[in-house]
């Protein structure tokens, strides 16, 4: 009786152990597996995709999105809308930082110099058109100097496609000879604006303002897309801001039809 006790107890044993086992190589199958997954070109590659397609949305979100956040605040409060550049600046370089979070520090940093251009410009000199584009380049100096030596490639190409759209913008202004009723609608009342968008939608509506909005259309659409064909993100980065200007003009022009 105690030699099948015994028995009972070592076949007992035996199972459990081969149990243990099964289940310890269960999980060193599924570390291996985790671990050669994430080695494999392919899973590397969707992971790179993916962030790639987020950089070009963040940079279509901050182009499109603060144009009517930031509009709004400097006009009322342009001394805190000026502040909050130090804090994006001061949030860029904490995000960058660190490895994980250093993609999005740096497009945050090509995000402040558009901020502060906003800021200046809209707060004190949005009167004169003339200004606008210097004041948008207030960045430019630095994004070359970054970019000579290899750094912040993602932000740094995002602030130049944001200029590029602006410029684009304001070329069509002076073309079609929109500049005077930027002017008049800086220094007149809200309830006088209307009449004054109405006039400057004529003036876009001539053959020859038409016939220039598609010209440049065209411009932005290509200088837009043909970057993404690169496939990297600073690429991306660049391919968003200058496609979401079409948006953010799309956006205002409707504003005047609706005004």
């Amino acid at each position: 009786m105690l030699n099948n006790t015994l028995s009972s107890y070592n076949t007992s044993t035996n199972s459990i152990d081969t149990k243990l086992h099964a289940t310890d190589t269960g999980q060193i199958n599924i570390r291996e597996l985790e671990s050669t997954l994430s080695l494999s070109p392919s899973f590397l590659i969707s992971i790179s995709s993916r962030q790639t397609w987020l950089v070009f949305a963040a940079a279509v979100f901050l182009v499109s999105v603060p144009v009517f956040i930031e509009a709004p605040l400097v006009r009322s409060l342009p001394f805190i809308s000026l502040a909050i550049t130090g804090f994006w600046v001061w949030l860029s370089f904490k995000l960058m930082s660190r490895p994980a979070t250093y993609l999005w520090g740096d497009l945050l940093l090509g995000f402040s110099w558009s901020w502060l251009a906003g800021a200046i410009y809209w707060g004190w000199l949005r009167w004169e058109p003339v200004w606008h584009l210097p004041v948008e380049s207030i960045g430019l100096p630095f994004a070359c100097w970054c970019l000579l030596r290899n750094w912040g490639k993602v932000g740094n190409f995002f602030y130049l496609g944001s200029l590029l759209g602006t410029v684009l913008t304001d070329v069509y202004f002076y073309i079609v000879d929109l500049m005077p009723y930027w002017r008049q609608i800086m220094q007149v009342e809200p309830a006088g604006a209307p009449l004054i968008l109405q006039n400057a939608l004529i003036q876009v509506q001539t053959p020859w303002g038409q016939t220039w909005a598609v010209i440049l259309a065209s411009v932005l659409l290509i200088a837009g897309i043909l970057p993404l064909r690169q496939r990297q993100r600073h690429w991306y980065a660049f391919g968003g801001a200058v496609l979401s200007t079409i948006l953010v003009d799309s956006l205002f022009l409707l504003a005047a039809y609706a005004a």
